[in-house]
């Protein structure tokens, strides 16, 4: 009688680890002949489909035609609808002249104290702590935050007939509102931030490294500021000054509140388009309005120039301070 043999025998077993091997050595097989998986390429966050982009691209440039182009053509051809000689009428006229020479006045007088105040104001908020120093950086922002008519009706209100100072201005025969003075602080108060809020960041980024080395070796605080500070802050200085004399010859609404609207005496260039245009002098409105277009324009070139500077200046700090 034969006897059975056992299933746990070491005949089985041997055949169970023999199936394992080869169920691993052909895994490794293919492990090995098949290439890695290559990872999900990953999509650019910027990126967008083609139709995406191309809408974008038509809104953007559908907003410049509407809103800059068309207005812009039309102002040119309202203002030489009637001839060269209708043209240069409304502008030769004795209010359109008077008007220019105002604007060029108030510029002549308000750049020049912005830019004194913004390099002053930025300085000291670039290089010193002081108390205070937030109270000053909010003050500068002031004019960005309020409507220049409320600006000018808070001037109305101070140097007015209804105002506390008025009692002394009269005695002293002295007139603010309503005058060139009037005029004068109410555009330096529209306009002091340009300059200041262009170079504070730029003086901040700078650092101080290079003035505080000229103080050690002896240079006093102007030679420190012309030869140091300034030549670094020029791009940007000049930057700030074209966007200050731009606001400074087009600013409408607190001139508007302090001038009066006298004709030949308190009315800037802006201020006469609106009289023109209200008496029906279409022409010699938009005559008027095509001059502050060309100053835009001309602020336009003058700006980007500037901007072009300042990045060419900045690529070659940066460079001379890889080399150094």
């Amino acid at each position: 009688m034969v006897a059975a043999t056992p299933s746990c025998g070491p005949t089985r077993q041997w055949r169970v680890i023999h199936e394992n091997v080869s169920i691993m050595s052909d895994s490794l097989t293919l492990s090995r002949a098949s290439p890695p998986a290559t990872p999900a390429r990953r999509a650019d966050p910027t990126d967008e489909p083609a139709f995406v982009k191309a809408g974008l691209i038509a809104v953007a440039l559908l907003f410049f035609v509407l809103f800059l182009l068309l207005p812009l053509v039309s102002v040119f051809v309202t203002a030489l609808s009637k001839g060269v000689t209708a043209y240069w009428d409304g502008l030769s006229n004795d209010d359109a002249l008077s008007a220019f020479r105002l604007t060029l006045l108030i510029a002549i007088i308000a750049v020049p104290l912005n830019l004194v105040f913004g390099v002053a104001a930025s300085w000291a908020i670039a290089r010193f702590d002081f108390k205070g120093k937030s109270v000053l950086t909010t003050l500068i922002d002031l004019p960005f935050s309020v409507s220049p008519v409320i600006a000018g009706v808070s001037f109305l209100l101070i140097f007015g007939r209804q105002g506390p100072l008025w009692d002394f201005l009269d005695a002293h025969n002295l007139k603010v509102v309503f005058a060139l003075p009037g005029l004068i602080l109410a555009t330096v108060f529209v306009t002091f931030p340009f300059v200041a809020r262009e170079l504070i960041p730029l003086m901040q980024a700078q650092g101080s490294e290079e003035e505080e080395a000229a103080r050690v070796l002896g240079a006093s605080g102007w030679q420190v500021f012309t030869r140091v500070t300034l030549p670094k802050i020029k791009w940007g200085l000049l930057y700030g000054v074209i966007l200050c004399n731009a606001r400074a010859m087009g600013e409408f609404g607190a001139v508007s509140v302090v001038s009066g609207h006298i004709r030949g005496e308190t009315n800037t260039l802006p201020l006469h388009v609106e009289i023109e245009y209200t008496d029906y002098h279409t022409v010699g409105a938009f005559a008027a309005a095509s001059i502050l277009a060309l100053l835009a324009l001309a602020t336009l070139a003058l700006k980007l120039w500037a901007e072009r500077k300042l990045a060419q200046d900045k690529a070659a700090r940066r460079a001379d301070a890889v080399q150094a």
